[in-house]
């Protein structure tokens, strides 16, 4: 399938915005969704709406069988052991800050040492922060080289044997950093911690094996993978889900209740409290589908392909800075000389360009680059070569508006 059919299934795309036609540059912000998926969406509502595991009538059934469907999908994706290990979630958000608030906060301690690095989403920053608040244990982090990148010697240098949870992002959502997620676990492991790894921006555009990552948790969101919004994943090693304790009680999770105890379901049912989130695991298994047809190591070869070209017209363009390593991942972080990036996005979004513009989540890794903010654009399957071109187009006439309005 070429990228031309590709688009012609994400209706979305066929579109004008402030009469231009749409370029959407956005996909690390969310992905737009395919047919597939949204007509998934649209059948569970119009055909078998209906709560799951608690009913035996046949439209309960069939949701319960779409739901738990779905997270067989999700366990074959990630090529997880068992769907024991697969807790479905609100996204990477949530699932960090459960594995944060659960086994972290059980399980260090002060003296203890959690690492890692600056270029983190705020979802994998904030929570760990807590979490040292709470117990007393440091947190700690890698140090950039100065492309943005991890070098290995540092992570050996800083893991000790007082560390005990070391949290990276799989791909840097702001440089387009890949870092080696497999080897930093090894060298974890080989101390003695345990390795998170937020995939946020890998799970989507290329294959994922998270036992061959040896990773202990894996996080991802449904909706930058062409599923819906408000479903994730968090995967974990069955050994150390099932020693620790849910952060959500209610429905759903529950074994026995009685006044003054109660117990819990097995997993991974234990940390889904609550009616289940389950239209968006339902679209997310569809998303699965649509994935696995187009192929992931046809996606990561396309958008390789795409951010190269990005880069080789950006350089012909005068005063545009680039952040990030020279391999990377499908998006490019820019700014424009003397141009404040929310400007660039607003100029860039009247020509029907969309891209993000501000701290991306990521403010230390801002303070680390010594800027407040900056643009970016990021690619997935259905963007072509002419939206490369069309973008850098946009970033011309921008550049010459406000130097013709400042200059």
């Amino acid at each position: 399938m070429n990228v031309q059919e590709v688009r012609q299934l994400f209706p979305i795309l066929n579109q004008e915005v402030n009469g231009h036609p749409l370029v959407y540059l956005d996909s690390a912000a969310t992905s737009q969704k395919p047919i597939q998926v949204i007509e998934a969406l649209d059948d569970y509502y119009r055909r078998y709406n209906s709560n799951v595991h608690r009913g035996v009538h046949t439209l309960g059934t069939l949701a319960t069988d779409g739901y738990e469907g779905a997270r067989e999908k999700v366990r074959a994706f990630i090529n997880a052991k068992s769907t024991e290990e697969i807790v479905f979630t609100r996204g990477t958000t949530t699932a960090i800050n459960l594995v944060a608030a659960s086994y972290g906060r059980a399980n260090v301690g002060p003296g203890d040492e959690i690492i890692i690095t600056p270029m983190e989403h705020h979802s994998n920053i904030i929570p760990w922060q807590q979490v040292a608040k709470a117990t007393g244990a440091t947190l700690k982090y890698f140090p950039l080289q100065k492309d943005g990148t991890i070098d290995l010697k540092d992570v050996e240098a800083e893991i000790t044997e007082n560390t005990k949870i070391v949290s990276v992002m799989h791909v840097s959502n702001a440089l387009g950093s890949i870092n080696p997620v497999k080897e930093i676990a090894a060298i974890a492991h080989k101390h003695g911690a345990i390795m998170m790894v937020d995939g946020a921006q890998s799970a989507p555009h290329m294959k994922v094996d998270v036992q061959d990552l040896d990773c202990d948790f894996y996080a991802f969101s449904g909706h930058k993978m062409c599923a819906p919004t408000g479903i994730g994943v968090l995967y974990g090693k069955k050994k150390l889900l099932e020693n620790m304790e849910p952060i959500e009680f209610g429905g759903e999770m529950i074994d026995f209740v009685g006044l003054q105890e109660s117990t819990w379901k097995e997993l991974p049912w234990k940390f889904e409290g609550g009616t289940p989130i389950i239209a968006g695991a339902i679209g997310l298994g569809a998303a699965i589908d649509f994935l696995n047809e187009i192929g992931l190591d046809n996606i990561e070869a396309h958008e390789h392909k795409i951010v190269q070209y990005a880069l080789s017209r950006l350089a012909e363009v005068d005063g545009i800075e680039i952040y990030g390593p020279k391999h990377r991942a499908g998006l490019v972080t820019f700014n424009c000389t003397d141009v404040h990036p929310h400007d660039v996005a607003t100029v860039l979004d009247a020509e029907g360009i969309a891209v993000r513009a501000g701290h991306h989540c990521a403010q230390p890794l801002m303070k680390w680059l010594n800027v407040t903010a900056t643009a970016r654009a990021s690619f997935y399957m259905y963007n072509t070569e002419e939206d490369v071109d069309a973008f850098v187009k946009a970033l011309i006439k921008t550049k010459e508006y406000f130097g013709n309005v400042f200059g």
